[in-house]
């Protein structure tokens, strides 16, 4: 099964080459389109030791492109480290949280500050799924349910640098059969880009030698006052959903899919993240059902002070949205010289909808031998 990518993405996003041989040959056209389509960044990459973990060694790559923009990352857990963006003055300033060091990425207080979540991101329901008649038993690492793939999900693996132009990075981890229990040897592979229209394009594909299920997403927080505001509550988000997947008081869906209208999750018209987060218990922390009804944009987030504009596309067919509420000031040693507390940072974390293995209802996200998944998103900068 490979998903459809709309017309519009087509024309902004980079393809890069399958892992495994594509059998539908109008992909094949699509992935040559947008390859040849996405202006390169001005400036080589450029590459350095970031440290190691156990025996392997851990790089850094950065990504420049001609309107001073850049991205840094390291191929532990395919992390996003810095993302600096221009603001309405055309000073850049680092959009995301994080760690100064990789012993921070690494250690216990790590929230999964810019990586690639996976095998399974978001959570699926008492650690346990049925595929084909048969349970699997997953790592339980969020009470009883798993959480991002595990106790060692993707974003505690080191991934191997495949390839690198002036204008990319692509990384490759492959996992075995069983691995936190989830069956099948998978083969993933993402594909970081920066234009020199200000987006970072992320492109992801995998392949399985036996029928599993999969769910990759990034787990940036942003902060689009570059450090300048401790709270994103601040800030105006706008949502392209009419619908969300209401949750229980354990964040696992209960399978209804619910009108956001005349509800706290209505970000249809754009408000203050703050506005109506009290009427949540706990903040955000749902899936939005995106909206395909014009075209593949989720999100758009404004910061009024920077002047920044943070828009998504994607072709995922949701976006968890999460206010970073269980931020604690736990993280030390971090960008900006300060602790993150709650709300310091905002996830747009595109994806399939949480538990979807538990739930028939729910877009597949079964995988199997000699198919292809391919999803990708696009993080879009300007300034108002």
């Amino acid at each position: 099964m490979i998903h459809r990518v709309s017309k519009l993405l087509i024309g902004i996003l980079a393809g890069v080459l399958f892992i495994t041989s594509c059998k539908n040959d109008t992909k094949k056209e699509e992935s040559k389109t947008m390859m040849s389509s996405m202006p390169a960044a001005s400036a080589p990459a450029a590459i350095e030791n970031y440290g190691l973990v156990g025996t392997d060694s851990i790089k850094a790559v950065t990504l420049k492109n001609k309107h001073g923009m850049s991205v840094t990352l390291m191929n532990y857990g395919a992390t996003i480290l810095k993302l600096m963006v221009p603001d309405k003055n055309g000073t850049a300033g680092d959009v995301t949280l994080g760690f100064t060091s990789l012993d921070g990425y690494t250690g216990k207080t790590n929230p999964f500050f810019g990586c690639v979540a996976g095998r399974y991101a978001n959570r699926i329901a008492k650690a346990q799924f049925t595929l084909n008649g048969k349970t699997y038993k997953l790592a339980a690492n969020n009470g009883e349910n798993s959480l991002h793939g595990g106790l060692k999900g993707f974003d505690k693996q080191v991934w191997g640098i495949t390839q690198m132009t002036d204008s990319s990075v692509t990384m490759q981890y492959i996992s075995k059969s069983g691995e936190e229990g989830f069956p099948g040897n998978l083969a993933s592979q993402v594909r970081y880009s920066l234009t020199d229209q200000n987006a970072l394009l992320l492109d992801y594909k995998a392949s399985t030698d036996s029928t599993t299920v999969i769910n990759l997403t990034n787990h940036t927080y942003f902060n689009l006052s570059a450090g300048s505001d401790t709270s994103i509550l601040g800030h105006l988000m706008k949502i392209n959903a009419d619908q969300y997947t209401p949750v229980n008081d354990k964040l696992i869906p209960t399978g209804k899919i619910d009108s956001v209208g005349k509800t706290p999750f209505d970000f249809r018209v754009a408000k203050p993240i703050g506005k109506d987060i009290d009427k949540v218990k706990g903040g955000y922390d749902h899936n939005f059902i995106a909206n395909r009804k014009q075209d593949d944009i989720i999100a758009e987030v404004y910061h009024p002070g920077s002047g920044r504009v943070m828009t998504v596309h994607t072709t995922q067919p949701g976006v968890q949205f999460y206010t970073g509420n269980f931020l604690n000031g736990a993280a030390i040693g971090t960008k900006n010289n300060a602790r993150y507390g709650q709300h310091s940072g905002f996830c747009l974390e595109t994806q399939h909808y949480p538990d979807s293995p538990n739930q028939p209802g729910f877009p597949s996200v079964v995988l199997r031998p000699g198919d292809t998944y391919h999803e990708m998103t696009s993080y879009q900068f300007g300034v108002r």
